[in-house]
């Protein structure tokens, strides 16, 4: 791979002859193809049965937060076990626990969907990071961008199409196949895993993994002094955080979906024309992460000063975006706005995690990228449940997708800001 470049023949030459990472990415599409499927599914559920955006905002919340209160241990434990063990048993957690959404039934059943969306977040906390985790353990240096591209656009397609045929079978074939199809895709995703074999010097160095470290403070401890240690680890760790200020998105889409932008096919009725404008606007927001992944890589590569460059683009993107989505007259404007925003969001993913990827050490990895979702998902939990709360009293969703690219200024500002400690270090 040339330096500061990645081509396509990149890509193609690191999924033919890379076996570890072609099961990683192909368990990868298998599994968010049955994601994003079976959220179309779960947000028509809620407005049809509960018929409130905050009920939305809720499910995401359950979605998103558990994340940010299990980090710690998450972390703890992809630091001290092998993190393909913890990926297979993740998976094979999330099977069972989709296949019990099939008993969720109606409105006196919506507890228990909330509980088992806790539930797999949990167990998503124990997959995400260490799937960031292993990625320099199975690619070469040279190749983490185009990695973390494929991983990211590979993120993109899926939500794009899982998103369009999750809303087409939900209204065919009814929700109980979308949640069987999920569930089996993490069966898959468990099955290329365990085809994985690689070296994992982190826990082959590390003491014995006790039950209590999951409670003690100084596992917790050693990866904040770690992290302190270079305030542009902190800078690039906390990247993501600022793009979770866009978790508004999940809230708007829908409602924009089947409030403003409902797709009235023939022989739809009202709430099928819905789920289907919000199938088209999730699939707009997966095809700009799509572009936003590979025009990352195509403009930075592996060039360190670009990746932080294609950082500060991608908020000004996403606040422009959500800017122009909140006045969009059109479903065609509204799906360029999405395209733009989240062209930017994906770029700002795979930037920050190549960098930090490279400037974290593999003792720490699993506590550093826990650390990370963590912070991120907070943000994205809290701010689409304030997005959901504020359109139930009386906010319009127009008025949500404004004020949401205004606050996307806000990391905007802090990026630009942080550059001094690379200039300081040099």
């Amino acid at each position: 791979m040339e330096p500061g470049r990645v081509r396509v023949a990149d890509y193609l030459q690191l999924i033919r002859t890379n076996r570890n990472f072609r099961r990683l990415w192909l368990a990868q599409i298998v599994s968010e193809l049955g994601d994003w499927f079976y959220s179309v599914a779960i947000f028509s559920f809620l407005l049809e049965a509960v018929g409130t955006a905050e009920s939305v905002a809720f499910a995401f919340l359950c979605q998103v937060l558990p994340q940010t209160l299990v980090s710690p241990a998450a972390g703890i434990i992809n630091d001290r076990l092998s993190r393909r063990k913890v990926m297979l048993f993740a998976d094979w957690s999330r099977f069972a626990i989709v296949g019990c959404m099939l008993l969720v039934r109606s409105r006196d059943t919506v507890w228990l969907l909330y509980t088992l969306l806790v539930l797999e977040t949990m167990m998503w906390a124990l997959f995400e990071p260490a799937r960031s985790a292993v990625v320099p353990n199975i690619v070469p240096d040279c190749d983490i961008p185009a990695a973390n591209a494929l991983s990211s656009t590979t993120w993109s397609i899926n939500f794009m199409v899982g998103s369009a045929l999750g809303g087409l079978v939900a209204t065919h074939y009814g929700r109980d196949t979308v949640f069987v199809l999920n569930a089996f895709s993490f069966a898959a995703s468990a099955l290329l895993i365990w085809r994985m074999r690689f070296q994992e010097p982190h826990a082959e160095a590390s003491s014995p993994f006790r039950p209590a470290d999951l409670i003690g403070y100084e596992p917790v401890a050693e990866g904040i002094r770690y992290v302190r240690q270079d305030p542009r680890r902190l800078a690039v760790m906390l990247a993501k955080t600022g793009l979770g200020l866009m978790g508004t998105n999940w809230v708007i889409i829908p409602l924009l979906g089947q409030k403003v932008f409902a797709v009235h096919l023939r022989g739809f009725g009202s709430q099928q024309a819905g789920t289907m404008g919000m199938s088209v606007l999730l699939a707009a927001r997966g095809l700009g992460a799509l572009i936003g992944g590979f025009g990352a890589t195509a403009i930075a590569g592996n060039s360190d000063r670009r990746l932080r460059t294609v950082i500060l683009v991608g908020f000004v993107l996403s606040a422009v975006g959500y800017l122009g989505l909140s006045a969009a007259p059109h479903l065609s404007l509204a799906v360029a706005a999405l395209i733009v925003a989240h062209a930017g969001g994906s770029g700002i993913w795979v930037a920050s995690t190549t960098l930090l990827q490279r400037m974290t050490h593999d003792k720490f990895r699993g506590r550093v990228f826990s650390a990370e979702f963590a912070c991120m998902m907070f943000t994205v939990g809290a701010s689409g449940y304030v997005a959901g709360f504020a359109v139930d009293h009386g906010v319009g969703i127009r008025t949500m997708a404004c004020l949401t690219g205004i606050a996307m200024f806000a990391p905007v500002l802090a990026w630009a800001y942080a550059q001094r400690l690379w200039s300081h270090a040099t």
